[in-house]
């Protein structure tokens, strides 16, 4: 991977995090970077998922790989609210 892409796949990323944060239901108590940190394995999980159902390079926007990575992303923030809610809780 070239350093350009290793930037992108930050960046997109960073959103992927923000996404999946907004598709989660209520208000979740955890820290802007644990979000975008879940974004960026979000979105390298989700990758390596459309990749492997053969959906990861298509014509245009991969409207599905993005989709996946979402999916992933609102997964990983739903249970990182859980966990860090629980963790808080005195």
């Amino acid at each position: 991977m070239e350093i350009t892409g290793f930037f992108t796949a930050i960046i997109i990323g960073l959103i992927i995090g923000a996404l999946g944060r907004l598709v989660v239901p209520g208000k979740q108590h955890i820290p802007i970077w644990l979000t975008l940190l879940i974004g960026v394995v979000a979105a390298i999980l989700g990758t390596l998922v459309a990749g492997a159902l053969g959906v990861d390079d298509t014509a245009g926007i991969d409207w599905i790989e993005l989709a996946i990575q979402v999916v992933f992303a609102a997964i990983g923030v739903a249970i990182a609210a859980g966990a860090y809610g629980r963790r808080r809780v005195h």
